[in-house]
Parts: C-alpha cells; structure tokens; sequence
C-alpha cells in the first residue's frame, strides 16, 4: 500500500492530461490502483495499492472507514454549526452525516499552498476537523457550505488507521499490509437424520 501527499490541482487518476497534474508525474507502475479519490482542489493522503481487492476493500461502503480531514473554513463555526454538522444535513443527493465535526487550531507547520488561499480582511477564517465514513463527490464542502462555511482549503489527514505524517506534498511511503482473505459463506448443512432412509 502506498500513502501518498497528493498536492493541490493534481488529478486522481493515471491517464495523463494534456493542461493538469495527474498521478503520472509521479508513479509509473501500471500495476497500482486507486483506493479511493480526492478532488482536483483538494490536498493530503491518497491511498494506492498494487492488490485490487485490498484497494475495493479499502473502498468499499461495507468497511465504512473513517477518514479525517482538516478543513479551513470561512466564518466561525460555532457550537450550533458543528453539532448540525454531525446531526445531518441534507444535500443534493442525500442527507450526510459527520462522525465527528470539532473546531481546531491552524496546523503547525502545514506547508503553504500554491495558490495561497483568498483571504477577505472582513471575513475571519477558522479550521475544523471533520471526520466521515462516506466518500460523495466534493462531499465536505458541501457539508459546510450547507451549514453557512464555505471550504477554502481541504486535506485529508487520515484514512482508518493510516495518517498523511511526514509526507510532503508529493512524498509518499510505502507500507505492507496483511490482509485478511475475504470469508467464504458457510455451506448449509443438512439436518442428520437418525437412521437411514
């Protein structure tokens, strides 16, 4: 399994493209597959692997994997905003839940973005951790567009017990896993008769 920082206005996919960043620029194995995807405009950890059951694993709606990221917002989320936020909202193709939705501090010596974010002088900005088990198209910033904060900047910082730690936009790491051979589905048995017939 690979653990990579995907930068800002990278593609998730392996296809090259003639305007915009893809993963080519940076793997050359035709043998990986994406576990899972993150926005043009999003930041932090993608997952790859090599094993396509582990990458449907990984991705499946069945195993329900936490993922966390870390989202600057514009305003101030209060108590009610992030209690919404994990009650549910309704969006376009469904309601959405948070797991957990907490504001937090600016990130110590998070890399700058290239862009930098707009700012606007009247407009604070704070940052939130938010956790989800779902994985919808440009689903946080729905989330929080819905509750009044619209996302400026957005990174995936974990996925299970898998964390963006030490990498830099670009880096990555590679970890082994062992995973467990999917369960095969117990055959009926017959009821024993006493005797034969």
């Amino acid at each position: 399994l690979i653990l990579f920082n995907k930068p800002f206005h990278c593609l998730s996919q392996f296809r090259e493209s003639d305007d915009r960043t893809t993963l080519a620029r940076f793997f050359d194995d035709p043998e990986l597959r994406l576990a899972g995807r993150l926005d043009y405009d999003s930041e932090g950890l993608l997952l790859l692997s090599d094993d396509g059951q582990l990458a449907h694993r990984i991705t499946s709606p069945g195993f329900r994997l936490p993922k966390t990221y870390w989202v600057q917002v514009e305003g101030a989320p209060d108590r009610a905003a992030t209690q919404k936020l994990c009650a549910g909202v309704v969006l376009n193709d469904g309601p959405a839940a948070a797991l957990d939705a907490a504001p937090m501090p600016a990130p110590d010596g998070l890399w700058p973005r290239d862009p930098p974010v707009r700012r606007r002088a009247a407009i604070p900005d704070h940052w939130l951790a938010i956790t989800i088990t779902e994985g919808r198209n440009r689903q946080i910033r729905r989330m929080t567009a819905a509750v009044g904060l619209p996302t400026l900047r957005l990174i995936r910082v974990q996925v299970g017990d898998w964390t963006l730690a030490g990498l830099r936009p670009g880096e990555h790491r590679e970890v082994t896993v062992h995973a467990p051979a999917p369960e095969r589905p117990r055959r009926r048995q017959r009821p024993r008769h006493g005797g034969r017939r």
